[in-house]
């Protein structure tokens, strides 16, 4: 315990008072020797990297709480290694790194919805995010200042409705026999040219406005 308080650069009594709180798991023990690991260290240095950013104790230990459980979750639900889609780059990072991402908007429900939304799974001591570009767009929409919690809400409406429309181009291919190799090009070029049309035609126009001449 010595040890690994002089590693993190806490006194032991503060190691002990995080153990009491369950902030950090229990050692290997071999006899009267309890060992400690690369795993309790970097779990320690992510408390002093979040109390650093403003998080209280309390918000921590429900943080680690819903990254333990997410993790034992997802092996039972064979969701402990993230799928690999074949366009999409995975993103690892630290807990401090996710709090940076989404200043404020880290909280132990926002990450059980990503954790079922399959957005994030951990890894050890990392987060694995699906995709980098869903993790950019999320945080510039909160940086926008809608909520986390809305932001993830409206991706699983995305989800159900790019299920439907995934549906519709695999059915057209395997009906026609048309090559399966040139369906996801294919299928992005019209999705993305009718949702370019539909934002036409649902955003206000963003040129100046005109006053109306009053009328004689």
């Amino acid at each position: 315990m010595e040890e690994l308080a002089d590693a993190a650069g806490i006194p032991v009594r503060t190691l002990r008072f995080y153990r009491e709180r369950k902030l950090i798991g229990p050692p290997r023990r071999e006899g009267r020797i309890a060992w400690y690991n690369d795993h309790h260290l970097a779990r320690l240095r992510t408390i002093a990297a979040l109390l650093e950013r403003g998080h209280t104790l309390t918000g921590i230990a429900d943080l680690a709480s819903t990254f333990d459980s997410g993790r034992d979750m997802g092996d039972l639900l064979a969701l402990g290694t993230p799928p690999e889609p074949t366009e999409e780059t995975p993103v690892r990072l630290t807990p401090e790194n996710l709090a940076d991402y989404f200043e404020g908007e880290v909280t132990p429900e926002n990450l059980a919805s990503a954790m079922s939304l399959g957005y994030l799974t951990v890894d050890g001591d990392e987060i694995v995010h699906i995709s980098r570009r869903l993790l950019d767009a999320s945080a510039a929409l909160v940086r926008e200042g809608v909520p986390l919690s809305e932001v993830m809400a409206a991706g699983l409406q995305v989800r159900e409705h790019a299920d439907v429309l995934a549906r519709i181009f695999i059915s057209l291919v395997t009906t026609h026999h048309a090559d399966p190799q040139r369906l996801r090009p294919l299928a992005k070029s019209v999705v993305e040219a009718e949702l370019s049309m539909a934002l036409d035609r649902h955003l206000p126009p963003t040129g100046p406005a005109t006053a109306e001449r009053p009328r004689p």
